[in-house]
């Protein structure tokens, strides 16, 4: 959406950028991160609007180059057309627009991503490496006797700052990482990365890969039959990626994460209920993904609404009193992050089937 499709600030509703991937190997999560945004701003509303006014998103696309997302952002908020910012983008557009925007408006970054942000104005929803990944490598030390491990990530922060953790995690256990590619987004090739998995006799690969890029590696891993040699563990698997994966490529994969749909609570299954009847049953699942963005509405909504403002100082300050009710029940913040259970889900053809609480691990 170009700034020219939004003419003006509205002084009857307050905008929200909703940053989400439309292209890119991301492209696969838009559609249920803006449906999930999308019925979380319809319920915000219903409930009477943020105060007193109507929440407003405004798409942006979190799949471009992330100098360009930074700068729509900017434009946006500078105009006035929005004041607040959320969405599931990966790490290196987050490191592009906190800087310009986050301490001139509050900002909900929902995807999972390596820790260590600290930006004024910046909230996250979503899981980092020492809750999600560190209690899923020791769980499958202790269960499945896995000690060499094989990371394959995507060449930007995320994935090389979650392997630098996971070496260590790997230590703590007896383990080492015996070999990393790093690939760029987009890649359509694994044929050496595989070769090199094979050669390595790693007991499980540490898959860091974004959206349909996972998906061409299931692929590749399961048709050269490494699935019959080595576990694979992802900490960005949802089902959307496990669908397109296909039934037969996911033997042996395991995710992590703080929501799955087979997680069947109360609030989940209340959740995907409103979610099937607000867009019908041929819409994208929710997925986790989808359902982070879903969770980044209410937050930035309970985050202004308890200040009482939209200025990043009176945020700040109220923060620790917020708590909001989502899909995982009820979360509350602890300093910038959102405290939550982890859990560790195996893959069962075309679905999930949690295994363990991961906090049990931790």
């Amino acid at each position: 959406m170009a700034l020219g499709d939004w003419l003006a600030p509205d002084a009857d509703s307050l905008g929200v950028a909703l940053v989400v991937p439309r292209r890119g190997p991301a492209g696969i999560f838009g559609p249920a991160c803006e449906l999930c945004a999308q019925l979380a701003a319809d319920e915000v509303n219903a409930d009477g609007g943020v105060l007193g006014r109507a929440l407003r998103l405004v798409p942006v696309d979190g799949g471009a180059p992330p100098h360009r997302v930074a700068a729509e952002v900017e434009a946006l908020v500078s105009a006035g057309i929005v004041e607040g910012v959320t969405g599931w983008h990966i790490s290196s557009v987050r490191q592009a627009v906190a800087p310009r925007v986050a301490h001139r408006v509050p900002y909900v970054y929902t995807a999972l991503y390596e820790g260590g942000e600290d930006s004024a104005g910046v909230f996250l929803t979503s899981e980092t490496p020492d809750g999600q990944l560190r209690p899923a490598m020791r769980l499958l030390a202790a269960e499945r006797r896995v000690r060499r491990w094989y990371v394959v990530g995507n060449d930007y922060v995320w994935p090389r700052r979650t392997a630098l953790a996971a070496r260590r995690y790997a230590r703590e256990e007896a383990g080492r990482i015996v070999g990393e590619d790093y690939l760029p987004l987009g890649t359509e090739d694994f044929a050496p990365t595989l070769r090199r998995i094979e050669r390595s006799e790693a007991d499980a690969v540490l898959m860091l890969l974004v959206g349909s890029d996972a998906v061409r590696f299931n692929r590749a891993f399961a048709a050269l039959g490494l699935d019959r040699r080595a576990l694979r563990l992802s900490t960005l698997m949802d089902e959307n990626m496990l669908a397109a994966s296909g039934p037969d490529a996911t033997r042996g994969l395991s995710a992590t994460g703080g929501f799955f749909a087979a997680l069947a609570t109360a609030d989940t299954l209340d959740f995907q209920g409103r979610y099937t009847a607000r867009f019908g049953v041929d819409a994208p699942a929710p997925s986790a993904l989808g359902e982070s963005c879903y969770e980044g509405v209410l937050l930035l909504a309970a985050l202004v609404g308890r200040a009482g403002s939209v200025a990043v100082p009176a945020i700040e300050s109220t923060a620790p009193e917020v708590s909001y009710q989502g899909a995982r029940g009820e979360l509350r913040l602890r300093g910038r992050h959102v405290r939550q259970r982890i859990y560790l889900a195996e893959a069962d053809g075309m679905d999930f089937a949690v295994t363990a609480d991961l906090d049990d691990w931790a």
